[in-house]
């Protein structure tokens, strides 16, 4: 699933093998916690959203329609199994990827040293994969240990602070850096809408869990 990230942040960890240093043009990924790809034109196709017959959607709003369902495991589950699949870690990132027949969760965990490890989760068993190291390097392992200490906010409450916002599916998160100049950690934190199936990002203070930033994605 494509995710469009919010200019607000500056993420600093790897997922996938990309390792996430930018701000920018919101698309960045990850987790930071992941990379994010960037999305392609969407188009539009017929297809009906619930409660509202005949509404074309386009294809990213497609996509989510159809993976959104079909992932039995909520992002919550796919961090507690990414976290004991890493002894000592803390979550940095979730992001739901694969297809209807075969979702997961991309995940990212680090330990307080700031080594980030990436875990796929099976959206629908929870199984976790082994673990795979995301970077040795000395200045990325420190930076990340920093924003680890300095959030206060779990990833959990950054979730709960957006769904209260806009009800919905938590389709990834991510701490990061605020991209307002003050290098405040801060987490990414999108959630879909089943009844029209757009993305709503919130980028959240991860020291006192104030909203910084919202952007709604209707493609």
């Amino acid at each position: 699933m494509d995710t469009k990230r919010s200019a607000a942040l500056c993420t600093a960890v790897a997922l996938g093998g990309t390792l996430l240093v930018g701000c920018g043009n919101g698309n960045t990924t990850g987790t930071g916690t992941p990379g994010r790809d960037s999305a392609a034109p969407s188009r539009a196709v017929a297809a009906s959203a619930p409660g509202s017959p005949g509404t074309t959607l386009t294809a990213d709003q497609t996509e989510r329609k159809a993976l959104i369902p079909a992932a039995k495991v909520d992002y919550a589950r796919a961090l507690k199994a990414a976290v004991a699949a890493v002894p000592a870690s803390e979550p940095v990132a979730a992001e739901l990827k694969g297809t209807p027949k075969s979702p997961f969760w991309r995940t990212v965990v680090a330990t307080s040293d700031g080594t980030a490890h990436s875990v796929r989760v099976d959206a629908v068993s929870g199984k976790a994969d082994p673990p795979h190291t995301e970077s040795d390097d000395a200045d990325d392992k420190k930076e990340l240990a920093a924003r680890l200490d300095e959030a206060t906010v779990t990833a959990q409450q950054a979730a709960e602070t957006a769904t209260t916002k806009t009800k919905g599916t938590v389709s990834s998160l991510e701490l990061g850096e605020a991209d307002n100049g003050s290098r405040k950690a801060a987490w990414s934190v999108a959630v879909v809408t089943t009844d029209d199936w757009n993305q709503t990002t919130y980028d959240i203070d991860a020291t006192n869990r104030k909203v910084l930033r919202m952007h709604v994605d209707q493609d």
